[in-house]
C-alpha cells in the first residue's frame, strides 16, 4: 500500500477503523497527517468517522492512534506476564522444541523424554572431549563416521525449528559450532533451562540472548543423558583452548601445568624431528639433539623474548610428566579400592583440614571488609555534612566522593565473592564417595590416556630444580580431581645388608663417573685454549 502510495498509484484509501492502518501511533500518524496529503490520497476511516477532506473529523485521530497502540502494549504486557508465570513454575518449558536427544513425552507435550540414538551421539561427543578431542576434532570424526547432524536427523522427523528448511544435501556436516553448543547445554544433566532468548519490546522482533547469570533452571526435571560430574569436567576443560601442535595433535596436560613460584601456566615446548646444535667447544662441528618435548615457565620464556628476568625455568620433560601422573593415579586408585574405609577416612580429615584453614582465611577476610564498608559509609556521612557547612569546597567534596564510591563498589565485589567461597567450603560434597566411583571405572593403569589425565588430575605444580646432574631432583605436586593431594601410606621396608652394600658400590660408581666427566672436560678446555693462543700468535706473525 505504502509502495503504491509513494508512486501515485492510489487516490483514496479507506479503512474500517484506525487500527487497521497501523498500531504504532506515530508511523500512524505520519502516513495519515504527513504521507497522505503530500501525495493527495484522500483517507478515510469508516467507524471513527474521520475523513482528511474534513479537518474536524481528524482532531481526535492522534488519541485514537494512542488507545490502539496502548492496546497493543497491553496485551503484549500480559502475555508476557503468562509466559513468565508459566516458566517459573518449572513445570514447563518456554522453548516448543526439545534439544538434539531429546523429544516429547506422548502423553505429556511439557515432559521431555530420551531420544536414544541422538542421546548416544551425545554422549559420544562428550567422551571425545573428555579424551582431549575439540569441537572441530569431534564435529569431523563424526563427519568421517557418517553420523546425520542434528538438524537433518530432526528434520527428518518433522522436529525442530528447521524441520521445513534443512540442508538435504549435507546430511552428515557436522561443524565445529554445533558440537560446542552441545557440550555448552545444561539440559543434557536432565535441567530446564527457560527463558534463554528475550526481546527488549513487542515492537523489536529481534531475539537477544539472556546472559548465562540470568538464566532459570530447573534441576532434574527430567532423565539426564550425561551425569552432573562429566558436564562439570567438560566445562572445565573447555576453559582452556587446545590448539594443534607441529605432531598434529593437542597436549592433554595444556592447562593443567603451573609454576610453584609464580602461578602461571607452563608452556609445552616439541618438536617432531631431531635439531642439529653447533658444539661450542669444538669449532666447525655440533651434535644432534633429541626432539624437544619438555615444559618451562611461561613467565621466564615470555621474559626472556623480553630481555628480563622473570621467575625461572622450571623445566621438565614431559615423558618425566606423564611417569609421575601415572604412577600417581595407578598407586592411589589401587589403594583406594584395596582399602575403601581407610582411604576415606584419609579423605574426610583432609577435607576437615582444608575447610577450617580455607574457612578461617575467608572468615577473617570478610570480617575486614565489612569493618572498612561500614568506615567508608561513615566518613561519606562526614563529608556531606562537612560540605554543607561550608567546611569543604565542591570540588574537593566531589573528587573524594568518587574515590570513597570507587572503593565501595570494590568492597561489595570482594565481599560478594567470599561470600559465595565460604558457602562452597560449608558446602562441600562426599568427595571420596565420587573418586572410588571413578577409581573403579578403570581397571587397565598400562597406558596414560587424555581421558585419564582429564578425568583425574585437577592440576600439576612444578617446582624448581635442585642440584645437577645425577643428583638433581625436581618436586612436583599432582592434585586429583574431588580429593586434591593426597600422600598414600607406605610400608617402610629395611634395606638388607646386599641391598645396602650395592647401593652403596653404585654411589661410588657415580662418583667415580664424574670426576673423570670433570677431568675431560678439563683437559678440553685446556686444549681449546692452547688451540686459541696458537690461532693468534701465527696471525700476529
Amino acid at each position: 500500500l505504502i509502495e503504491d502510495v509513494e508512486q501515485g498509484k492510489i487516490g483514496t484509501v479507506i479503512v474500517k477503523d484506525m487500527s487497521r492502518v497501523g498500531r504504532d501511533y506515530l508511523q500512524v500518524g505520519f502516513y495519515t497527517e504527513v504521507m497522505f496529503r503530500e501525495k493527495g490520497v484522500h483517507f478515510i476511516a469508516i467507524s471513527n468517522g474521520v475523513d482528511s477532506e474534513k479537518r474536524e473529523s481528524a482532531e481526535f485521530a492522534p488519541f485514537l492512534n494512542i488507545m490502539n497502540e496502548w492496546y497493543v502494549r497491553d496485551t503484549s504486557r500480559k502475555i508476557t506476564t503468562v509466559l513468565r508465570a508459566r516458566g517459573m513454575t518449572g513445570n514447563a518449558h518456554t522453548s516448543n522444541h526439545c534439544p538434539y536427544g531429546y523429544k516429547k513425552d506422548t502423553l505429556d507435550s511439557t515432559h521431555w523424554v530420551i531420544d536414544e540414538p541422538a542421546a548416544e551421539v551425545v554422549r559420544r561427543i562428550f567422551r571425545l572431549c573428555i579424551a582431549g578431542k575439540g569441537p572441530y576434532d569431534i564435529a569431523r570424526i563424526l563427519y568421517d563416521e557418517k553420523i546425520e547432524r542434528p538438524s537433518y536427523y530432526m528434520g527428518q522427523r518433522g522436529l525442530g525449528t528447521h524441520c521445513t528448511t534443512y540442508d538435504t544435501e549435507n546430511p552428515y556436516m557436522w561443524r565445529g559450532s554445533t558440537v560446542a553448543t552441545i557440550l555448552s547445554k545444561p539440559e543434557y544433566m536432565g535441567h530446564t533451562v527457560n527463558f534463554r532468548t528475550y526481546k527488549e519490546s513487542y515492537k523489536d522482533k529481534r531475539a537477544k540472548k539472556t546472559p548465562k547469570e540470568e538464566l532459570v533452571i530447573f534441576k532434574n526435571t527430567q532423565e539426564p543423558i550425561v551425569d552432573e560430574e562429566t558436564w562439570n569436567m567438560v566445562q572445565e576443560l573447555r576453559k582452556t583452548v587446545r590448539r594443534h601442535d607441529v605432531l598434529g595433535e593437542a597436549n592433554p596436560l595444556t592447562g593443567k601445568m603451573f609454576c610453584a613460584d609464580c602461578g602461571a601456566k607452563m608452556y609445552n615446548h616439541r618438536h617432531r624431528t631431531a635439531r642439529y646444535r653447533k658444539d661450542i667447544y669444538t669449532k666447525g662441528k655440533g651434535r644432534w639433539i633429541a626432539p624437544e618435548d619438555d615444559y618451562n615457565c611461561s613467565n621466564y620464556n615470555l621474559g626472556r623474548q623480553k630481555y628480563r628476568q622473570q621467575c625461572s625455568s622450571h623445566g621438565i620433560q614431559t615423558k618425566a610428566v606423564n611417569a609421575l601422573v601415572l604412577e600417581t593415579i595407578k598407586e592411589t586408585c589401587n589403594y583406594a579400592v584395596a582399602n575403601e574405609g581407610e582411604f576415606k577416612g584419609i579423605i574426610c580429615k583432609l577435607s576437615s583440614d582444608r575447610k577450617a584453614d580455607a574457612g578461617k582465611t575467608v572468615r577473617q577476610r570478610i570480617k575486614k571488609n565489612e569493618k572498612r564498608y561500614d568506615e567508608v559509609n561513615r566518613l561519606i556521612k562526614k563529608l556531606y555534612e562537612d560540605n554543607i557547612s561550608g567546611k569543604l569546597s565542591d570540588k574537593r567534596f566531589d573528587a573524594m566522593l568518587n574515590d570513597y564510591e570507587s572503593e565501595l563498589a570494590e568492597l561489595e565485589n570482594s565481599l560478594k565473592t567470599d561470600n559465595a567461597e565460604l558457602e562452597e567450603i560449608n558446602t562441600d560434597k562426599e568427595n571420596a564417595d565420587l573418586f572410588m566411583e571413578l577409581a573403579k571405572k578403570y581397571t587397565d593403569f598400562e597406558e596414560l590416556t587424555p581421558a585419564m589425565i582429564n578425568e583425574f588430575v585437577s592440576k600439576i605444580v612444578v617446582h624448581k630444580a635442585e642440584g645437577i646432574g645425577a643428583g638433581r631432583t625436581q618436586e612436583v605436586e599432582i592434585f586429583l580431581n574431588y580429593i586434591g593431594k593426597i600422600e598414600i601410606p607406605h610400608e617402610e621396608t629395611e634395606l638388607t645388608g646386599e641391598e645396602k652394600a650395592q647401593q652403596e658400590k653404585e654411589r661410588i660408581r657415580l662418583e667415580k663417573k664424574r670426576a673423570c666427566n670433570r677431568r675431560y672436560m678439563a683437559r678440553k678446555r685446556e686444549e681449546i685454549r692452547r688451540q686459541r693462543e696458537k690461532e693468534l700468535a701465527e696471525t700476529a706473525n
